[in-house]
């Protein structure tokens, strides 16, 4: 945002914000007055305010009322007020033990981080976990359902599992499966999914004439296993939180809000915006381009294993959340499930 202001509108704007974020309600010149240490005038923080309202940092919602901050006026505190600081060892250990207190490995690790970011920012917490053609193939599994149906089993370096029923153009035993399986297996595990799609490409050229009927079924079957694998999963926890804001007070909006979160599509749209590694993201409103969104901010960060990115979590809240907690909350927890995910 190109806009410069004096320090006396950034102190003014920011003690408007922090009260919004705190109370909800608009805040009026004499109480700034009276509870800031500015020593100013009710006269002079007016003007201040009329020139905060002015460059649209600000807007009174009623004559008599005092001011609260626009988008614009929570864009320009996030990015130029704020001072934010790291969770205090004390959080960080809170953190840490959850994942501690039990196995956690696969789909549940996800979950987990999702209640965790749920509960400490008392808003939504959001994850979503890897995409399968992201990660690395650790083991794939072919079973025999009947006559010419197969289940494929894909199991990740992460630990997440994907099924998927798949129709052979023959009738093939489960004996022979388990060998189709044992050659994808040697041929494919280390790889992501982006390099088994090409080394299939490169293996059917080379083999097309080598390999047996067998062999040529196995490199058949895992390009239906693997080609079009462009899923994700996305986990949402608190959306009883975020009830009790009274940003959301409109039933009509809340719905319209929840049924956005439930379609997956539109969290996936949310995904590809976050899916450069440019540590923690924050979207406010409209910024989110997702017109149910409008009232709502999202702090996110990518996470990923072996110096690629993976997924995404992050907190979705009201445009008053508190941010100086929500940041500091968002980049830990995204630095701690990569580690865990780079542990083996």
């Amino acid at each position: 945002m190109n806009l410069t202001i004096s320090e006396r509108m950034r102190q003014v704007l920011g003690i408007i914000v922090e009260n919004y974020i705190l109370s909800a309600e608009p805040m009026g010149s004499r109480t700034i007055s009276r509870q800031s240490n500015l020593h100013l005038s009710p006269a002079t923080i007016r003007n201040i305010m009329s020139d905060l309202e002015e460059i649209g940092l600000l807007y009174q919602p009623h004559i008599s009322a005092g001011r609260i901050p626009t988008e614009k006026g929570f864009r320009f505190y996030v990015d130029f007020i704020l001072n934010v600081h790291e969770l205090s060892d004390e959080e960080q250990l809170e953190i840490r033990s959850r994942y501690s207190n039990y196995q956690i490995e696969g789909t549940e690790l996800f979950r987990e981080t999702c209640r965790i970011l749920s509960s400490s920012s008392h808003y939504l917490g959001v994850v979503w976990a890897p995409r399968m053609n992201l990660v690395v193939l650790q083991h794939i599994e072919f079973v025999k359902l009947r006559r010419n149906l197969v289940l494929i089993i894909l199991v990740s370096s992460a630990g997440l599992v994907h099924n998927r029923i798949i129709e052979m153009e023959e009738d093939v035993s489960q004996s022979e499966l388990d060998h189709l399986s044992d050659y994808l297996n040697s041929l494919l595990t280390g790889l992501n999914l982006y390099e088994v799609k090409e080394k299939l490409l490169d293996q059917m050229k080379v083999e097309k004439n080598i390999y047996s009927g067998l062999f040529e079924q196995a490199l058949k079957l895992g390009e239906k296993a693997f080609f079009s694998l462009d899923e994700t999963e996305v986990f949402i926890e608190g959306r009883t939180n975020i009830l009790s804001e009274p940003d959301f007070a409109n039933i009509s909006r809340m719905v319209d809000l929840f049924r956005a979160f439930e379609e997956k599509a539109t969290m996936v749209r949310l995904l590809d915006k976050l899916m450069e590694p440019r540590g923690v993201q924050i979207a406010i409103g409209s910024e989110n381009q997702i017109q149910e969104m409008e009232t709502c901010s999202l702090v996110a960060s990518t996470y990923g294993c072996s110096g690629k990115v993976w997924g995404a979590l992050g907190v979705i809240g009201p445009r008053r959340m508190n941010y100086s907690k929500v940041i500091p909350l968002v980049d830990y927890s995204a630095k701690l499930l990569s580690k865990i995910l780079e542990t083996p």
